[in-house]
């Protein structure tokens, strides 16, 4: 039976060691560093997920600029909120709420983004600087999933690793930091042949393709190390992920559950991708 681990307990430990960096800097008289979040409508799931990183940043002592715009707000508004947080010397870090209303051009106002305040990892040179393998800010579900195999202890040199999904977010990204780390990497999707197959060879499977519980005991190899990027909900009003936890468990040498898996070390690295960029620009 495979080791269980959790993303919220290690996202709990880290947060730890965040707040006592921050609290230890604040004694010593430097402000605290400080997230400027763009939120533009009342999308409940965007609310939602603000509220919640809000929440996580006053936890370890990280200042929020909460701009939330009108969901009628124009595109040179929207424009003019980013410039306006890239050239404040006392913003560290922007996060663009995604997605926008229906109108509004995401890419045109993502590349305003300082790059050095970049803490979603999603602007073009963040994706090249992911992408030559050089220091630079990376989404932050992949980054919490390489933490995740950290804590498994899955060295991941020479190793066969399979991303199902190649989403601009997750999937791609996620193969590439694998890449870095000398891992061998298969990246699959709608158009892969024989899948069931594909997977059965990874020592490394990462699941994010948001379909509940497709990947089964079939896809797995003995002893691979497993994660679940997908949250989705079953009829009973229940969260699930693209794992059919309870099959494939007996089989792995770890796994990570849906919920209380990858879902708490996203926020846990915009977090530390915070104070990189407050650390970064204080040097």
């Amino acid at each position: 039976m495979g080791q269980i681990i959790y993303g919220s307990e290690v996202a709990k430990e880290r947060r730890a060691a965040l707040k006592e960096k921050i609290d230890m800097q604040r004694s010593e008289g430097r402000r605290a560093p400080c997230l400027a979040v763009i939120l533009a409508g009342d999308n409940p799931a965007s609310l939602s997920y603000v509220k919640g990183k809000e929440k996580a940043c006053a936890e370890v002592g990280i200042e929020v600029k909460m701009m939330h715009l009108p969901e009628t707000v124009s595109q040179q508004e929207l424009e003019n909120n980013i410039r306006q947080c890239s050239e404040d010397d006392k913003i560290d870090g922007i996060l663009l709420q995604l997605p926008l209303p229906q109108g509004l051009q995401e890419n045109r106002a993502i590349q305003l983004i300082s790059p050095d305040k970049d803490v979603d990892g999603l602007t073009e040179i963040s994706v090249g600087r992911l992408y030559l393998n050089e220091p630079g800010f990376v989404p932050c579900t992949p980054l919490g999933i390489m933490a995740l195999l950290q804590k498994m202890g899955c060295s991941l040199s020479g190793k066969n690793a399979v991303v199902i999904g190649r989403s601009k977010l997750v999937g791609a990204p996620v193969a590439r930091l694998l890449q870095n780390e000398n891992a061998t990497v298969t990246i699959c999707h709608s158009k892969t042949h024989n899948l069931e197959q594909v997977c059965r060879q990874a020592d490394v499977l990462v699941a994010a393709i948001g379909r509940p519980l497709f990947v089964t005991d079939a896809f797995v190899k003995e002893g691979a190390y497993v994660i679940d990027v997908g949250i989705n909900r079953k009829a009973d009003g229940h969260l699930c992920g693209d794992v059919d936890f309870d099959k494939v468990m007996p089989h792995v040498s770890a796994i990570t559950p849906v919920p209380k898996g990858v879902g708490p070390m996203t926020i846990c690295m915009l977090l530390e991708n915070t104070y990189q960029a407050y650390e970064s620009r204080r040097q």
